[in-house]
């Protein structure tokens, strides 16, 4: 696979990052096409804008086709690169789609475009011929902000910061699962090939970003009837085998110590108490914060 071009990922949907990893992170940019029109999912970082504009000209398609970016995180490396996209794409009517909080942070990036809430847009994008991408909030996985982006018509979900994974060692765009896999309990480093493992990633990546166990299984349970049959995160590698991607849901499903579950006990805030006053006091920790 010649990841220096654009990867077909479905019916008109192309990944158009780059291999190279910017400081430890590597993001999957991702570009929707449907007849003369385009829309970019979490555009990638500025360092990484040359590469992905190259791709979409290696595409065919003029800069100029892409009517809306959708940005499904907070992250500001994402949005580091809007405003060049803004002065390539030169279009007054190019949209900016994200949840109303990150607009909120996003905005000193925001010059040219029309900034779009998902409630203004009903939680759906139109394409002139019909083709909808429909968005799926998350919260507080890994924001309170967090969506997903479903496109019905070649079943990819471009599914931010679940099914993610930060891997050093990280070879190839797409997951494949072999059956021993499937049946390993979970190794940092497979005892076969001496490799990172990658489901032992996703699951520590769930564990370090997601915000707790009930964000998570909220998560998974508001993606359940989406009918998706490729899993494109954030970042990390896609996923599209039925039996691996059944496989990951079920070891997300019972994922233990996520965020701040992590934590043996209570953090020292969190058993604060109001003296008359109306003032605070820390009873066992005579007012230095510590983690029981």
């Amino acid at each position: 696979m010649d990841y220096d071009r654009p990867v077909k990922v479905g019916d008109g949907i192309y990944w158009v990052g780059t291999t190279e990893m910017d400081h430890g992170w590597r993001p999957n940019p991702y570009c929707v096409v449907d007849q003369a029109e385009a829309v970019l999912i979490d555009a990638g970082s500025r360092a990484q804008f040359t590469s992905l504009i190259l791709k979409i000209m290696q595409m065919g398609l003029p800069p100029s086709a892409i009517k809306a970016l959708v940005y499904q995180s907070a992250d500001p490396r994402l949005w580091g690169g809007l405003c060049h996209l803004e002065a390539l794409i030169h279009r007054k009517d190019l949209k900016v789609i994200s949840h109303k909080a990150f607009l909120a942070l996003g905005q000193q990036h925001v010059e040219s475009s029309i900034p779009c809430s998902l409630e203004d847009i009903g939680h759906r994008l139109e394409f002139s011929s019909g083709r909808t991408l429909e968005f799926f909030q998350v919260p507080f996985a890994c924001s309170s902000g967090s969506f997903v982006t479903f496109d019905r018509k070649s079943g990819v979900l471009f599914s931010g910061d679940l099914f993610s994974s930060q891997m050093v060692q990280e070879k190839g765009l797409f997951l494949e699962l072999g059956m021993e896999c499937r049946r390993c309990e979970g190794h940092s480093v497979c005892p076969r090939s001496e490799q990172e493992c990658p489901v032992f990633a996703m699951l520590q990546f769930h564990r370090e970003n997601i915000s707790s166990e009930k964000a998570l299984q909220y998560a998974l349970k508001r993606i359940a009837s989406v009918p998706y049959q490729v899993l494109a995160p954030h970042q990390g590698r896609l996923i599209s085998g039925t039996e691996d991607i059944a496989h990951l849901n079920f070891l997300l499903t019972s994922l233990k110590e996520v965020g701040i579950d992590a934590f043996p006990g209570e953090c020292s805030l969190c058993r604060m108490k109001s003296e008359p006053n109306g003032h605070a006091k820390y009873p066992e920790t005579d007012g230095r914060l510590s983690v029981a």
